[in-house]
């Protein structure tokens, strides 16, 4: 009697098993994607400064838009970002500043150094600007900027627009 009740329970075991291991399941549901990806798969020009830097400042996605569409209309900064490594400790001292006459565009990274590009060349300046006034450029009042010093009189008198 013993032994049948043991052969007993451990066929009822069996089939317990047969079914959970015959029944179909349903995948895991998948995980939820990560708001970095999303944003770089959206804008990859961030993909310059790194996936890592883009991860930390995710809260100020915003501001990570905006400069991601200033460097869409300028790809060229986008090179000199991936060949220059440096370290930018927050997004708000990516600075972009375009010449009035559309001449030249200048990204600043690490203050007061910059890039600029003029007929295609990139070369590496120091941006001394002083804020003069502000105007309305592309439909968002803007802060217009003169070279400061000595530096004026050997630019012409070239104003920026500082677009970030």
């Amino acid at each position: 009697m013993r032994q049948f009740k043991n052969n007993y329970t451990q066929r009822k075991q069996l089939r317990i098993r047969r079914e959970t291991i015959e029944r179909p399941r349903e995948p895991p549901p998948p995980p939820p994607p990560d708001p970095a990806e999303e944003l770089l798969r959206e804008w990859p020009e961030l993909g310059a400064f790194g996936v890592e830097w883009v991860k930390k400042w995710l809260v100020l996605r915003e501001r990570l838009i905006e400069i991601a569409k200033v460097l869409r209309k300028f790809p060229w900064m986008v090179e000199v970002k991936r060949q220059r490594p440096m370290s930018i400790l927050h997004p708000n001292m990516v600075e972009v500043y375009v010449a009035k006459d559309g001449s030249e565009a200048c990204l600043s990274l690490n203050p007061p150094k910059a890039f600029c590009a003029r007929d295609g060349s990139v070369r590496e300046v120091k941006l001394e600007l002083e804020f003069k006034r502000y105007e309305t450029h592309e439909e968002k009042t803007r802060e217009v900027y003169r070279p400061k010093g000595l530096l004026a009189f050997a630019t012409a008198a070239k104003e920026y627009v500082r677009i970030l």
